[in-house]
């Protein structure tokens, strides 16, 4: 019988699904001590964005039963992903089944940014009527949105921006030209959308080096830009992006990711121009749903199950 260990969650659908299949399926997570142990016991490792599974790990497990790492999920940066492959580890993630919700959220913070809505609702929780402080919002309609990594999470926000009456330009590493024509965006160079987007939404994987957003790259941005972030937390310079929230340069943000989660980045995540949510980009019940799906189809091709 073919065992999985899935330590981060599941939808229950899918885990049904699974023993119906054939599979056992196991439910624990697992301290950073102990998961090198854990996972030997078992042909597949399902995990979300709270394990890491690092080379320590993959060395007590080399050579075990364990055959794949699966990442419920589209990065699978919490993976040694290279290491585990060179040792015989396949790695593999569900990088279709989150596109719509993620994409949904980063619009949902550049609407809430524009028009304060996570702000001016804190306030009359607290029963305050302060319209006028919030009567200087921004229209998205005729301004440029800026996107950083164009691929399916990427392209759909850009659907939703040009739906909205916005122009939309694209920084890729490997831009697809058809693309352009298909959906109305324009590939420009870092440079020049850093320089031309009023509105910038980051969904690039995990940068290797120094992260995208940072000091440097804040000061080529348009003074009063507007940054949304629901890729990965390593991809913001925090410091220099609180430091840019307090000078104007940028007018505001919206943040689902963070550099250390949960984070403690307090004068962060409760800044006045600050749209916070919890990493909860792919946390619809839909989404779900889609990855628990997307797991059991790659688990019963890869052990060739029916």
């Amino acid at each position: 019988m073919i065992r999985v260990l899935v330590t981060d969650g599941m939808d229950k659908n899918a885990i049904e699904q699974l023993k119906k299949k054939g599979f056992q399926v196991t439910e624990q997570h697992y301290g950073c001590e102990e998961l090198g142990t854990a996972i030997a016991q078992y042909d597949a490792l399902v995990v979300r964005s709270s394990t890491q599974v690092r080379s320590c790990h993959i060395d007590q497990a080399k050579g075990s039963r364990l055959k794949l790492i699966l990442r419920g999920g589209v990065g699978i940066d919490n993976i040694d992903a290279e290491y585990a492959e060179k040792n015989g580890i396949a790695v593999r993630n569900t990088p279709r089944a989150s596109t719509e919700s993620v994409a949904e959220l980063a619009l949902a913070h550049l609407l809430s940014c524009c028009r304060f809505i996570s702000a001016a609702g804190h306030t009359m929780r607290e029963d305050k009527w302060e319209k006028k402080a919030y009567s200087h919002g921004l229209e998205l309609h005729g301004k440029t949105l800026g996107i950083i990594g164009f691929g399916r999470i990427g392209q759909t926000v850009g659907s939703f921006g040009k739906a909205l009456g916005m122009k939309v330009l694209a920084y890729d590493l490997f831009p697809v030209p058809c693309l352009e024509e298909q959906l109305g965006v324009q590939y420009v160079t870092m440079e020049e959308l850093l320089q031309q987007s009023d509105f910038i939404s980051v969904h690039a994987p995990a940068a290797d080096g120094q992260p995208i957003v940072r000091a440097e790259t804040l000061a080529q941005m348009k003074d009063g830009v507007v940054l949304i972030n629901t890729s990965r937390g390593s991809n913001v310079d925090e410091d220099a992006l609180l430091e840019a929230l307090n000078s104007g340069k940028v007018w505001a943000a919206g943040l689902d990711v963070y550099r250390q989660e949960p984070s403690p980045n307090h004068d962060l995540y409760s800044h006045p121009r600050v749209s916070a949510t919890p990493h909860i980009g792919a946390q619809t019940n839909e989404a779900q749903s889609r990855v628990g799906q997307e797991i059991v189809d790659i688990l019963c091709a890869f052990f060739q199950q029916n």
